[in-house]
């Protein structure tokens, strides 16, 4: 295996459909996209599969943790799985970004994101590749955490499957081209 994608999230249905949950919808649109589904791994702590992305064979996976604790199943699954941390890629939401928007960008800072610490630490090194998919920042007073365990708003929800799509496309084009070229893409969309 040359790539894992993994997409960062919390477990079960209460946080589904919230924006802390965005990595793991865009790794759910992969499997879609490769003709697979997500199943159970015990031995690494994840729902994972292996699907044809590129024109090859990628794995892809969610930690079965909650956000604070990815880094676990991430380093299980990447072992497991026999990569680098240079080749994973991590699907994340990003407070800093606006709602819409996806970025990329390998290694760096957390940012205060918990899910992105963890996985660091975890793997030892920050030098990932991450796919940023923007959630925007919490209106008025609202506390951080509060906002990233919300839904989605109706209006957010509408424009939510261009969202996913742009960033499992991003994932697409970061395997197919390298890092730089989809940097280009997606940094320059207007």
């Amino acid at each position: 295996m040359e790539n894992l994608v993994v997409g960062l999230g919390n477990p079960g249905p209460e946080y589904a459909e919230t924006r802390h949950n965005i990595g793991q919808m865009v790794v759910d649109e992969l499997a879609r996209r490769g003709a697979s589904s997500l199943s159970v791994s015990k031995k690494t702590h994840t729902r994972t599969a292996t699907v044809r992305l590129a024109g090859r064979p990628v794995a892809i996976g969610v930690p079965m943790s909650y956000m604070n604790v990815s880094g676990g199943p991430t380093s299980s699954l990447m072992k497991y799985c026999s990569v680098q941390p240079t080749d994973v890629i991590v699907v994340h939401d990003e407070l800093d970004i606006p709602f819409g928007t996806v970025k990329i960008k390998r290694g760096g800072g957390s940012a205060g994101h918990n899910g992105l610490k963890d996985v660091t630490k975890a793997l030892g090194t920050p030098d990932y590749v991450r796919v940023r998919v923007g959630i925007g920042r919490p209106p008025g007073r609202m506390e951080v955490a509060t906002f990233v365990l919300k839904p989605f708003s109706a209006a957010e929800r509408k424009e939510l499957p261009f969202l996913v799509d742009d960033a499992a496309d991003a994932v697409e084009a970061i395997l197919e081209h390298g890092l730089e070229a989809a940097q280009m893409r997606f940094h320059t969309k207007g």
